[in-house]
């Protein structure tokens, strides 16, 4: 076989992987709504975790193949050329070409095991940069028949592919229209309004999300209507989300990945950049599921923010962690974070177990509370942006990930971020107010994880950060457990008066064992924070609450986490005369809240 037919071989091979990667995460992703109206929530995270899975599978077996036609008799550079401008040509009219990039470029680091990588057999930039594929059907419905909200409303519910019957449609219109009619007359100057919606529906966890805007002229915001299901198996609409705060909280960087069919992501990403102008071409890559390419796109947005910048990196603000050391780009919202060659005594893990907590986050329900991350090989930077303080501390505390030479430093294997600030800091500086919520946050932070079957393990402040939304989220994540392998309880009382005193507890500890007692003492040292603390939160102190939610979560039960503010909620008490259900809704924030209104509900969170 002559160089260039191999070329050619090499390039189908690579593809054709790629198409039976991405023909099973559509698959994955279109039994979404079936799991949605049989409520089939254990499902729901089986899938989600089997679809991250794909990527990575699918790209070893396709990196094996290789091998074995190639050896190691076409490795040069001409080869490799060759190989990358066939795969170019495959992808002028395909409609996935820049998610088929990002897999070409993971085969090309597989085979050569990250290293000896020369960007220009990559495509660190794509080849067809701005190219929007044209979507197999329309991408949206159209609305726009001037008749009014009611009927526009509801021809949006009747589009829907969704097969249950609702619990109360004339009601939830009714609402809708209610919650409506404030932003559309503040800014409709130019007619009636029109209504545009992604005909595919956006599902995670219990919820279904309709995503589309509202025209007015040229004008439009953000509606987005989470739908969910009763206990009877009827819909109803949860909420309505016009600002494009609140939408963007839901398509958040801490948030699990919406499973949403899409045949041409580019296009999809497009319409949601428009709604969404503050996030970036990775984050919403990232949160439809495509995280692989939401990658590529970080390190372009990267490239070509240390082009238009010229500050250096330092050591991220903050306590240093045992673990991890920290870097940042004060110009930059993401931390670069490098697992530690030793650790700290009472850091009895090793490297393994690191990475295999972070996998583990990646594949679980984060429910808005742990935020993404995304893992790189031999990351290369430009040495003279380094200020010196950090390089001396990453070569004293990781000189293993590091190789410097003259004009670069390449960190063998480091995790990437968004940049948060960090939660001991924050509170140090907040009012009174922001104090009161900020700590309202933590604790409904670490509540809303043990209600996912996550432990956080270590709760300092330190290991918590606030998001521009003030929002809380979990960022350290070596201690991290199951809350089904933990062991709560409460201290014995002791023995002897001396008891008290004794340098050792006079009660036997195990290695699973946690005591919520003695979180007042690490936790609260400031008198105003145990205040607070003491009446926004003090079940967390109890050993009987964390009891209670393994309980729970052994039972399949599982308690709401929304990931909108209880304002935005419609009200299901208001029944018309259609309606047949009768349900009581207890506060959002109320913790012992279960989906719906059915106490026993073994539903995950929405």
């Amino acid at each position: 076989m002559t160089e260039a037919a191999m070329e050619q071989l090499v390039a189908h091979t690579i593809l054709q992987g790629f198409d039976a990667m991405y023909g099973r995460f559509l698959d994955v992703t279109a039994g979404a709504q079936e799991r949605f109206e049989n409520q089939n929530w254990p499902a729901v995270q089986r899938a989600l975790k089997s679809r991250i899975s794909f990527y990575d599978h699918h790209v070893g077996l396709v990196t094996s193949q290789i091998q074995i036609m190639l050896g190691k008799r076409y490795a040069n550079h001409r080869f490799l050329m060759g190989v990358k401008h066939a795969y170019e040509d495959l992808l002028l009219d395909y409609p996935r070409y820049e998610i088929a990039e990002s897999f070409f470029n993971s085969v090309y680091c597989r085979i050569f095991e990250h290293r000896h990588i020369n960007r220009d057999k990559l495509f660190v930039h794509s080849s067809q940069e701005g190219r929007i594929p044209s979507y197999p059907t329309a991408l949206t419905r159209l609305y726009n028949t001037g008749s009014g909200l009611e009927s526009l409303l509801g021809r949006v519910l009747d589009d829907s592919p969704f097969t249950l019957p609702w619990e109360d449609r004339s009601r939830d219109i009714a609402q809708l229209i209610e919650r409506l009619t404030a932003p559309v007359a503040e800014i409709s100057t130019s007619g009636p309004p029109m209504i545009e919606m992604i005909r595919e529906p956006f599902y995670r966890n219990k919820a279904a999300y309709l995503v589309g805007r509202i025209r007015l002229g040229d004008r439009h915001f953000p509606l987005v209507l989470p739908v969910l299901t009763n206990s009877q198996h009827q819909l109803y609409i949860d909420a309505c989300l016009t600002d494009v705060d609140d939408v963007s909280i839901l398509f958040g960087f801490a948030r699990s990945y919406f499973m949403v069919y899409a045949p041409a992501p580019a296009a999809l990403v497009r319409f949601l950049a428009e709604l969404l102008p503050n996030k970036t071409k990775a984050e919403l890559y990232t949160a439809i599921g495509c995280q692989k390419h939401g990658k590529t796109e970080l390190y372009r947005e990267f490239l070509a923010h240390m082009e238009q910048s010229d500050d250096q990196f330092i050591l991220a603000p903050g306590i240093k962690g045992m673990v991890m050391s920290v870097f940042t780009l004060p110009s930059y919202d993401v931390v670069f974070k490098i697992i530690k060659d030793k650790f700290a005594p009472q850091k009895d893990i090793s490297h393994s177990v690191v990475k295999e907590k972070y996998r583990l986050v990646k594949e679980h329900d984060r429910v808005g509370r742990m935020a993404d991350t995304q893992e790189y090989r031999n990351f290369a930077f430009d040495r003279h942006r380094f200020s010196e303080e950090l390089l001396d501390e990453l070569q004293a505390v990781a000189p293993s990930q590091l190789i410097v030479t003259d004009t670069q430093i390449i960190i063998k294997h480091l995790y990437t971020e968004r940049r948060m600030i960090p939660f001991n800091l924050y509170i140090e500086q907040a009012s009174d107010a922001d104090l009161r919520h900020a700590v309202d946050e933590y604790g409904k932070a670490i509540k809303q994880l043990a209600a996912a079957n996550i432990f956080p393990g270590d709760m300092l402040f330190k290991n918590f950060g606030v998001t521009r939304h003030k929002r809380v989220v979990f960022y350290d994540y070596d201690e991290i457990s199951y809350m089904t392998e933990m062991n709560f309880r409460r201290i014995p009382p002791p023995r002897y008066p001396e008891d008290e005193l004794a340098a050792e507890p006079w009660y036997s500890v195990g290695p699973n064992d946690v005591f919520p007692e003695e979180f007042r003492t690490f936790l609260l040292i400031n008198p105003k924070l145990k205040t607070l603390f003491e009446e926004l939160h003090r079940d967390l102190f109890d050993p009987l609450y964390w009891q209670q939610l393994q309980a729970n979560i052994q039972q399949g039960l599982f308690e709401d986490v929304y990931p909108y503010k209880s304002k935005l909620r419609l009200d299901r008490q208001l029944l018309t005369h259609k309606s047949s259900v009768t349900q009581h809704v207890l506060p959002l924030d109320h913790p012992t809240t279960a989906y719906g209104s059915e106490k026993h509900d073994s539903r995950s969170q929405p």
